[in-house]
């Protein structure tokens, strides 16, 4: 390299940045020649194990002055951005020394921008510092200095700084300056602190805020021994307790040290093989290894393991040393540039490591092959021990999860054997030989044989009284199992539950299969479904008051009540649909039918009960033949009841409030029957089946008229566009002003049963005022209870729409009896009775206000 040339090197996301500045030959008279800066970007090729050119850049500096050189290099973010570039920063002098600096920033493009520039008295020598956005510290006589491109003007550090030993930045702390305090006194000397060398506080040592203007700590930091000796700090972590700034630092000494502080405590200390260290910067090399490679002023480097703090490795004769990743391994490498490294255009004399596995040398082999194959024979063996302890920990560890994974299968082997058992009806004995590796989860073992028979009575019911078939269908990718119940059986949809388990003679380790529920409930007559809430009635005006004109009302009522169908025209179906592909890896596979029914006995506790349906067979051979699979109807109807049940189980599902201020709803049934060419099923004429061609073919749609200008439109789609499109078209043939209300299904069971509810408690309330003796109130809890334990029984014989109408009744008689006895009572009993009565009513006119917005 020429006098009038200078090089600086910079790592920068795994590249190496070489910074040229190339100046003229300056004459006293005439224009100076224009300096350039070049930059070139190199990365490392591990195919070649050469550094390879990517890209090159350049920039002129037209200033008319002379003596430019290089000050320093590094990376720093942009307070604009936040992103974080490789800097530059030029030096330049005048006439009458007039000094000149540049921080330039080079972008990703290859282009340089002027950041910061600022005209000085002086020149820096030492101790300069560039910051994050870019800020400028430095040191000129005893006082330190900074100069911002956001201010733009030189400024004063306002605290009385010795020494800066480490800047950085700490989360919402700002840039803070970690040095030695420079003490004062007449003599203009600096005192001996007068503690103990190793005690914590009154150190040397500070840590002030550069944007607060403020010492935030003075303790904790490094103990005042150590003032004299330390040369260079680097900060690891920093963290806040009890309103008090802690670290967790590494410091350099002239006595060449590398140490470890804690809190202001000395934790580990490292001798270190050269002297004069100057710098030292962290490298992680992955899986928690962690080294600090530090510099000294001999050109010579080294590194220590964070763990021990033991010298791993050294180098001499080194020109420069990086920390990077390099290899774009994710994990960091130490890149060593010897001395001439950069005599060509290329990186001549390199070599990059991680101290572990990775390792690339550009030195040329000129050592005979035998010390090579002796070298690589140390290697082997030192490689060799600590591969065995790795495998023998190993193998320990698969041993254990492999016992552990046996005794996971006998366990559930068992559990599900005894599950089948009993199922079938069977005798649960196992042999205690094979029960050795069981135990009991908590508490003692007591009577642990428990035969089917004893449970049967408990929680199993027959299934002849309760299920009338079962049948299962198989639609693309889906296996439907479905259950047809009789129709004296009333229980609530949301308390039943049907589930699958693989029969003993398949693998053990899949004995439950992953089900979607869906309770399906159709009406065989024409006539429109039951109002489930009278129209005309408003939360607003359904308190009946207590008077006479209880008859006007009875006949009011009796006029708004629908006509309930019977219930041999409602069928019932309880499915399951599941995925057949797991399935497909039986060849023949045997599934046992589970119908679970939870039946509510009181508020806080429910019974369940268990009926066994039966087991369903399906092997390949059926599937090839189609024997059990179903696809949407071309030209011939329905068949089978069940195969309209078994579509309706896997089409989605939504439900619609269609109403109308002004006009009847009567275009929606010609919208079905001639827009949508729907066909009506003729077993259950509520329900109609689309087939007009393109995507609406095999949608059902389900249309219940409340009254004229109000109804409910429930449609099974294959997917969201379908149903977009369906009320796309329905709302061009509706009325003007006609709105949709989406509805959740299933909510109007569950405000019906919260309404049935309410009403208990209010005629149990009412009944109690008829009483003036002290055992009204206790009376009042023993009747609710007892009435709500009728409640249950006349939930499971009667339909829930009746039970509303015959509470209406109950109550208007209660209410007539009541006013017709003697009420002559206490005030206090009176008050708190008429309390409570008021909360009942308040709970049953909730409930009726969220079942009529329905």
């Amino acid at each position: 390299m020429s006098s009038n040339e200078q090089e600086r090197l910079l790592c920068y996301n795994g590249e190496v940045l070489v910074f040229r500045l190339s100046k003229g030959n300056f004459v006293d008279k005439g224009p100076a020649k224009i300096t350039m800066i070049h930059v070139r970007r190199m990365t490392f090729d591990r195919g070649t194990g050469v550094f390879v050119q990517e890209s090159t850049g350049s920039f002129s500096i037209k200033e008319e002055y002379s003596h430019l050189k290089i000050t320093c290099c590094n990376s720093v973010s942009d307070f604009r951005t936040g992103i974080n570039l490789p800097y530059i920063m030029i030096q330049c002098n005048k006439e009458n020394n007039i000094f000149r600096y540049f921080v330039l920033f080079l972008h990703s493009t290859n282009k340089f921008e002027k950041r910061l520039s600022f005209r000085l008295g002086y020149e820096l020598k030492d101790s300069i510092r560039v910051l994050n956005g870019p800020l400028v510290l430095w040191r000129h006589v005893q006082t330190f200095f900074y100069i911002s491109s956001q201010t733009g003007r030189v400024v004063t550090v306002s605290f009385n700084f010795s020494s800066i030993d480490w800047v950085g930045e700490i989360e919402n702390l700002g840039i803070v300056l970690l040095g030695l305090k420079r003490y004062l006194s007449e003599e203009g000397c600096t005192p001996k602190p007068s503690k103990s060398d190793y005690a914590t506080w009154n150190t040397p040592f500070c840590v002030y805020s550069l944007e607060r203007e403020e010492v935030l700590s003075d303790t904790y930091l490094i103990p005042p021994v150590y003032s004299s000796v330390v040369t260079c700090v680097h900060v690891c972590t920093t963290e806040i307790v009890d309103n008090q700034l802690r670290m967790s630092l590494i410091a350099l000494t002239q006595k060449n040290q590398l140490i470890s502080f804690q809190n202001g405590t000395p934790k580990s200390v490292c001798q270190l093989p050269f002297e004069d260290p100057c710098a030292v910067h962290l490298m992680d090399s992955g899986g928690g290894n962690l080294y600090f490679i530090v510099s000294f002023r001999s050109n010579d480097a080294c590194a220590v393991r964070a763990k021990n703090f033991q010298v791993v490795d050294k180098w001499e004769k080194m020109s420069s040393v990086l920390v990077d990743d390099f290899l774009g391994t994710g994990t960091e490498q130490v890149l060593l540039l010897f001395k001439d490294s950069l005599s060509s255009d290329c990186l001549s004399s390199f070599k990059i490591t991680n101290l572990d596995n990775i390792n690339y040398s550009s030195q040329a082999v000129d050592c005979s092959q035998d010390d090579l194959f002796d070298n690589e024979q140390d290697n082997c063996s030192l490689m060799i021990p600590p591969l065995e302890r790795r495998l023998k920990v190993g193998f320990v560890s698969i041993q254990e999860l492999q016992q552990n994974l046996l005794l996971k299968e006998k366990i559930l082997s068992k559990s599900y054997k005894a599950f089948t058992n009993l199922f079938q009806g069977k005798d649960d004995s196992t042999p205690s030989a094979k029960e050795d590796c069981l135990v009991t989860l908590c508490g003692k073992e007591e009577n642990p044989v428990c035969t089917f028979d004893e449970k049967l009575s408990e929680n199993f019911q027959d299934s002849k009284q309760l299920v009338e078939k079962i049948w299962y269908r198989v639609i693309e990718d889906s296996l439907v199992v479905g259950v047809k119940t009789t129709s004296s059986w009333k229980v609530s949809p949301s308390h039943m539950t049907l589930s699958l388990s693989m029969h003993g003679a398949c693998n053990s380790s899949f004995p439950g299969i992953k089900c979607q529920n869906r309770v399906l409930q159709l009406n065989r007559n024409s006539s429109p479904p039951p109002c489930l809430v009278p129209y005309e009635v408003r939360s607003g005006v359904k308190r009946i008051k207590l008077s006479v004109d209880s008859e006007q009302e009875e006949e009011k009522k009796e006029s708004l009540v629908c006509e309930q169908p019977s219930e041999k025209d409602c069928v019932q179906m309880i499915t399951a649909v599941t995925s057949l592909s797991p399935l497909l890896a039986f060849s023949n596979f045997c599934c046992i039918v589970l119908l679970q029914i939870r039946e509510r006995e009181n508020a806080n506790y429910s019974k369940v009960h268990y009926v066994h349906c039966g087991r369903i067979f399906l092997s390949l051979e059926d599937l090839s033949s189609g024997k059990y699979l179903l696809t949407f109807p071309k030209k011939k109807p329905l068949e089978h009841m069940e195969d309209l049940f078994a579509l309706l189980a896997v089409l989605h599902r939504a439900c619609f409030q269609i109403t109308s201020r002004s006009y009847a709803l009567t275009s929606v049934k010609s919208w079905l029957l001639e827009h949508m060419e729907c066909e009506v099923i003729k077993e259950f004429p509520q329900v109609c089946f689309c087939k007009r061609p393109g995507n609406f073919y095999g949608t059902f749609f389900s249309w219940k008229e409340r009254t004229p200008f109000e109804g409910i439109l429930i449609v099974y789609f294959r997917n969201q566009t379908v149903l977009f499109q369906c009320l796309h078209n329905l709302s061009r043939v509706l009325p003007v002003n006609s709105f949709f209300k989406n509805l959740k299904l299933g909510s109007e069971d569950i405000l019906i049963d919260h309404l049935t509810l309410a009403l208990e408690k209010e005629l149990v309330t009412l009944g109690s005022l008829s009483s003036a003796s002290a055992k009204v109130e206790s009376n009042l809890v023993q009747s609710s209870e007892a009435s709500e334990g009728k409640s249950s029984n006349v939930a499971a014989s009667s339909d829930r729409e009746e039970r509303i109408h015959l509470y209406r009744e109950e109550l208007q008689r209660e209410k007539q009896q009541t006013l017709g006895t003697n009420l002559n009572v206490s005030g206090a009993l009176y008050r708190e009775m008429t309390l409570k009565l008021a909360e009942v009513q308040l709970k049953s006119d909730l409930a009726a206000q969220k079942l009529t917005d329905l």
